[in-house]
């Protein structure tokens, strides 16, 4: 039996987490050069505006991954500081921000870097901070509860959180649309972190993210489903005009009941409330 080599093989950390070191260019691929990632960050153009209110306040982006939405927020005068715990991620992030820093999109010391797991932000990141986002993070660590308890510590009073989570629901629901009936009834819808599958290891339902935030002190004041439907197509739209169809679907559905609870991811919007004086 031949063991398997290293640089093939992704082992969870002692914290039980997922880093996605060896994985940048499958994440490009799979995340954001195809239809379901560029409609991922579409939504994420359409809904921020509306769900956050934006003063050009400092922005830590937990979990900053390839650098899009740190991207996102300095091109709009935030200052942002993006921690991530993979170096191969950093890296890829850092370029392609000095390209587009350089092209005139934000001054250089707009953004700024930490290597850090969200764990360690506590000490490299105190704050307190006015607007922290976490996007697609909680459901790749072992505790993602504690996670939240982590976030809200590091917000200050009146301050925002933006967080995107993987939906558990929709996942069950995607596993019974493509015929895995036993995966969705026994509800053992885990990834196990290893190798190069993308499946979360911790995907979160709205139920919990409810309990944690009134655990927390945090109030949900929006929330919001992402890829509601692109995920169920029988056949997904390649064409153009079908796509805009498709994100103009998404958009006018995205935030009313039923259809936000099977997005593929949830994003919400909690605040800290100010301390009673």
């Amino acid at each position: 039996m031949h063991s398997i080599p290293t640089s093939t093989s992704y082992e969870l950390t002692q914290a039980g987490d997922r880093y996605f070191d060896g994985l940048v260019d499958k994440f490009s691929r799979s995340l954001y050069q195809a239809p379901r990632g560029e409609l991922r960050l579409a939504m994420l153009d359409y809904l921020l505006p509306q769900m956050l209110h934006l003063t050009e306040q400092p922005v830590l982006d937990v979990g900053g991954g390839l650098g899009q939405l740190s991207g996102w927020f300095a091109e709009r005068g935030h200052a942002v500081t993006m921690a991530e715990p993979s170096q191969d991620m950093l890296a890829h992030a850092s370029a392609w921000h000095a390209e587009r820093s350089a092209a005139g999109a934000w001054p250089v010391e707009q953004l700024r870097y930490l290597a850090a797991p969200l764990q360690l932000l506590p000490q490299q990141a105190p704050g307190p901070w006015p607007l922290i986002t976490c996007h697609a993070v909680l459901e790749w660590l072992g505790e993602p509860e504690q996670a939240v308890q982590t976030l809200a510590s590091l917000l200050a009073p009146g301050g925002q959180l933006s967080l995107m989570v993987f939906n558990r629901d929709a996942l069950r629901f995607s596993n019974v649309v493509k015929g895995n009936l036993k995966k969705a009834l026994s509800d053992q819808l885990e990834g196990k972190g290893k190798r190069q599958r993308l499946t979360p290891i911790s995907p979160v339902t709205h139920d919990e993210m409810c309990q944690w935030a009134v655990n927390n002190g945090l109030v949900m004041e929006g929330v919001a489903g992402i890829r509601i439907f692109q995920d169920y197509l029988r056949h997904p739209s390649t064409e153009g005009s079908e796509q805009a169809t498709l994100l103009a679907l998404e958009k006018q559905y995205c935030r009313q009941d039923p259809h936000w609870r099977l997005g593929r991811y949830l994003l919400y919007t909690f605040t800290k409330p100010e301390a009673d004086v």
